[in-house]
Formats: C-alpha cells, sequence, structure tokens
C-alpha cells in the first residue's frame, strides 16, 4: 500500500489540531467535574455544628429546592421542632416559637431514584402526600428503612433522601437525645429549643 506523503499544509493543519487536543481534553474533563459536583453545606445549630454533602445525581430537583431555601437564608434561626431518639431529627419549618414559616412551592417525590434512608442520611419531610415536600428535612439516626421508596403509590412512595452527612454525626446525635415534650398540637419538642442559627453553603 503505497502512502502519500504530507504536503506542507496538511502537515500544518495536523500539527495545529494536536496543539488543540490537550485543550479538548481539559474540557471535556471540566465538563464531567462539573456534572459530578456535590454541594457540601454547613449547619451551626446551639449544640454544635455538622456538615452534610449533598447528591444531585441522586435527587437533582431536592437538591435545588434545598440549596434555593439555604441561599436565601430561610433556614435560619429555625428549629429543630421534632426530636426522636433512634429515628430521626427534623427541622427546617419552624421559629423558635413555633410559628411555621411560608415556603416555596412543593417539589415532585425523587424516592424512586434517590439514596437510601440509612444512618446519617438527610430526606425530606412531608404530609400523607407524596409530593408535598417543601422546606423541612430530617436527619436519620438509625437506617429507616421503611422509609425508603417500594412503589408509586400513596404508601410507597417513601421519603427523599438527598445527601449524607460527613462531618459531625456526633452533634446530630446528641440533638436526637435531648428531653423532648408537647407544645400545643405538636409533639417531640424539645424542651430546650435546638437552634439552625446558621446554614451556609460552603462549596457547590
Amino acid at each position: 500500500m503505497n502512502l502519500m506523503p504530507y504536503t506542507e499544509n496538511s502537515l500544518k493543519r495536523f500539527l495545529l489540531l494536536f496543539k488543540f487536543v490537550p485543550f479538548f481534553i481539559y474540557v471535556m474533563w471540566a465538563s464531567e467535574t462539573m456534572s459530578q459536583t456535590k454541594p457540601i453545606v454547613a449547619f451551626e445549630t446551639t449544640m454544635g455544628g455538622f456538615s452534610v454533602q449533598l447528591e444531585p445525581k441522586k435527587a437533582p430537583e431536592t437538591v435545588k429546592n434545598f440549596l434555593k431555601y439555604a441561599r436565601e437564608g430561610l433556614y435560619d434561626g429555625t428549629i429543630f421542632h421534632r426530636v426522636i431518639n433512634k429515628f430521626m431529627i427534623q427541622g427546617g419549618g419552624f421559629d423558635t416559637d413555633m410559628k411555621e414559616r411560608e415556603t416555596f412551592d412543593p417539589i415532585l417525590n425523587e424516592a424512586d431514584i434517590a439514596l437510601a434512608n440509612k444512618r446519617g442520611t438527610i430526606s425530606m419531610a412531608r404530609t400523607s402526600d407524596p409530593h408535598s415536600a417543601t422546606s423541612q428535612f430530617f436527619v436519620n439516626v438509625v437506617y429507616n428503612k421503611f422509609l425508603d421508596h417500594t412503589d408509586k403509590s400513596p404508601q410507597g412512595w417513601g421519603y427523599t433522601a438527598f445527601g449524607r452527612v460527613i462531618d459531625g454525626m456526633n452533634v446530630v446525635g446528641r440533638i436526637s437525645r435531648v428531653t423532648t415534650g408537647s407544645i400545643g398540637p405538636y409533639s417531640d419538642v424539645p424542651t430546650t429549643p435546638v437552634i439552625i442559627k446558621k446554614v451556609s453553603i460552603t462549596s457547590e
């Protein structure tokens, strides 16, 4: 087989193309890296701090919703209003006087594609309507398998777990063991308020 030698122009074109190969590789690498970014959110509470890494690939709309509340400071000054030892700690919806915060529109349930509700995961709280989650969330202190998605019936939809505690799980544990009581129609309310002083997005 005869191979035609490169002409001067074709050689220049080849060398020019070769010159940009590293750039194209970098762009592809950067795009892939950005698509895999997992935001980290820091919680500062009256009992200490903990950090959560979110999983946008597992629950994209849920993560987007949570970050919206965090960016606008709507979690700052709320409390963990429902705390049950060996189960979970729930917050993000009430002020210290048990006045409910205003919320954005509810989001669709993503439990069918999300994480399992294992110990240390953060999940969206909701009513009996599977697609009613707004601002309230909870952190699982044990593996609550019964909260995982099983089917798309009202009873089987489950609760969307969209991130994991990566630092400060001991703080979550301490919060889960506080003394609780009832305030009006609400039960399992800490007798000494556990205040979420600030929620900050530390990495995005």
